[in-house]
């Protein structure tokens, strides 16, 4: 059987990361085993013919045509007490002291068990109003995300799964600008990544140059002094709440301060978070205000995302030559496989707390995507910044977007809708009123499976296990190039890497130094077509897409500002802007590795592991 591994350091991967050791003791000799035990593991809940299933789900992880998440590959019959899910939005943070610490406390119990956090941190007071009871001042939400920096490194520290977190607050907290300047300090908050809940009124406020009110809810002021009210939906609430007016800002002053942080020190992104709601599937029972740590799942509180990603480079017949196609009937039959797959780790995993297991199987949200997209299309002869490779890609996405929802829907007929189901509600949800009738149509009979099944994840690491593909749907970042990578210890590891799409065209004998047009890295890529490419394929994705918009060091902060606007009125859900800075420096650099590169919370080397 010839070798799965290319590359050296793919296989160093799967050795570190995701290889089944007890103390000393290797377990697995070779990633065949690995997928062998995974397999296993899923087809163990089926109620029947799990041999078939297990040999179905074996073909299916085999020669990484289906890379799950990094958790499931490593945790999955594994025997740990660890969760198979890669993260977790945790619950509504109480505006009290006790509630404070009851949070950080869950939070610290679910990333010991190796999930990442979303958190909210709209919901407590902002710095300088009274405090209710002791007659001391509120410190605001960016001194107590400070503590869960802290307890984040200090589980690190402790041998933990490396931590990821994100940060959310509403664009209209009396603290936002603080909490938007937060990361200019080298030191601060290493650990999380940052987003502003962005609402439709303030976009409006930005093209209307209009001020901007910044509130807070009433119940939580207590002897605070402010303006009249207004009614407001608020974190934590399913209906609008009065809020008392503290202060504003120009609108404009304020998204050109988002702008300039992003450019300068690479964050806050920004979460699109009436959107997010008004297309969530599940709107008639979640108020989302969260979301995973890249940003492609968002959730509400205490939702989990449970991801897997189709790797379509292993979907190009006849690469590199005039009668080069993808296969979508190999991409929509493994869907069908993918979906069963990571419903059944809903019930496989350990949950860190029961609300998140009631969630999880409540909701039974999946998250299945695309990686390998930018080496797909080389291999096909297009250019990523073409209108073509967009369709194309649209094609790829649609195709597993319908055969998901198809297969879940054959799912509730033999296993039973998730239990949040509601049939008049679900079918009302915009998302589902745009599917093909015949999917529709199989819906009212016996429910859906899964309130939710598609999410396109940033897959870092298991890209790079399997050979070094591009990740998600990124462009590749340089063909030749170095990265900092942290593999089984703390220590980063700096390794040279060739794209998978240009070792294949050496490997058949092209040359490797007259590279076709189609071979376009990011950095060539104006802005804008990153933002197409992720506008192209946001309608066939019910949850959303993580897509880091790399570009050069020179690139003048209005042109990042543009590009989140531009993001709004094409209808993405978020946007996150990535430009190398003397605070976070470079986790990419084409070229020579350095181990001196910066990072934010969640680089190229734990998304999606």
């Amino acid at each position: 059987m010839a070798d799965p591994f290319a590359t050296g350091i793919s296989r160093r991967v799967w050795h570190e990361k995701y290889r089944l050791q007890r103390g000393n003791a290797i377990c697995e000799n070779t990633i065949e085993d690995t997928w062998a035990r995974v397999a296993h593991a899923l087809a163990g809940v089926e109620p029947r013919d799990q041999d078939r299933w297990e040999q179905r789900f074996y073909r299916a992880l085999s020669g990484f045509k289906l890379l799950p998440g990094g958790r499931i590959l490593a945790g999955a019959g594994a025997e740990r007490e660890v969760t198979l899910f890669n993260c977790f939005v945790m619950g509504t943070i109480e505006d009290s002291l006790d509630g404070i610490f009851d949070a950080l406390r869950e939070s610290a119990l679910t990333m010991q068990q190796g999930g990442g956090l979303g958190l909210d941190f709209s919901t407590l007071r902002p710095t300088g109003v009274p405090a209710r009871r002791t007659g001391t001042t509120a410190s605001g939400p960016v001194s107590f995300m400070r503590l869960w920096d802290a307890m984040c490194a200090t589980m690190i520290s402790s041998g933990n799964r490396r931590g990821a977190m994100m940060a959310t607050l509403r664009c209209d907290h009396p603290d936002i600008r603080a909490f938007v300047e937060a990361k200019r300090d080298p030191q601060a908050l290493r650990n999380f990544n940052l987003s502003v809940l962005v609402t439709d009124a303030f976009m409006e406020a930005v093209r209307g140059d209009e001020d901007w009110p910044l509130l807070f809810p009433e119940a939580g002021l207590g002897r605070a002094g402010g303006q009249p009210q207004l009614e407001r939906a608020w974190s934590g609430n399913r209906e609008p709440v009065p809020c008392r007016v503290l202060g504003s800002i120009r609108a404009r002053d304020l998204w050109d301060a988002i702008a300039r942080a992003a450019h300068d020190c690479a964050e806050p992104g920004v979460l699109f978070i009436d959107r997010i709601n008004r297309e969530n599937n599940l709107g008639y029972r979640e108020l989302i205000s969260a979301t995973n740590p890249c940003g492609e799942v968002p959730l509400p509180p205490y939702g989990a995302c449970d991801l897997g990603a189709i790797n379509l480079t292993q979907f190009v017949c006849n690469p590199f030559t005039d009668q080069a196609r993808l296969d979508l009937d190999g991409i929509a039959a493994l869907t069908g496989v993918a979906v069963r797959m990571l419903d059944n780790l809903i019930d496989v995993s350990r949950y860190p707390l029961p609300r998140q297991a009631e969630i999880a199987r409540g909701t039974r949200r999946i998250g299945l995507g695309i990686t390998g997209l930018a080496d797909a299309l080389i291999m096909l002869g297009l250019h990523y910044g073409d209108t073509a490779a967009r369709q194309e890609a649209a094609n790829a996405v649609r195709t597993i977007c319908r055969a998901a929802y198809r297969t879940s829907a054959r799912l509730a007929e033999e296993k039973g809708p998730f239990p949040f189901f509601e049939r008049d509600p679900y079918l009302s949800a915009p998302f589902v009123r745009r599917l093909p009738e015949d999917v529709r149509a199989s819906i009212p009979k016996t429910g859906i499976r899964n309130s939710h099944l598609l999410s396109i994840a940033p897959t870092g690491t298991i890209s790079l296990l399997a050979n070094n593909v591009s990740s998600g749907i990124e462009p590749v970042f340089s063909f030749r190039h170095g990265r900092t990578l942290r593999l089984g210890g703390e220590e980063p590891v700096c390794v040279e890497l060739e794209d998978y799409a240009l070792r294949l065209w050496r490997d058949r004998g092209s040359d490797a130094d007259r590279l076709p047009r189609t071979f376009i890295d990011a950095a060539s890529l104006p802005p804008e077509d990153h933002v197409a490419m992720q506008a192209a394929i946001q309608p066939y994705v019910d949850n959303a897409i993580s897509k880091t918009i790399n570009v050069p060091p020179e690139l003048p902060f209005e042109a990042i500002r543009s590009v989140y606007e531009q993001a709004f009125e094409v209808g993405l859900k978020g946007c996150t802007a990535y430009r190398p800075n003397p605070i976070t420096g470079a986790v990419l650099r084409a070229g020579r590795a350095s181990a001196e590169a910066g990072s934010h919370c969640c680089d190229p080397s734990r998304e999606g592991d």
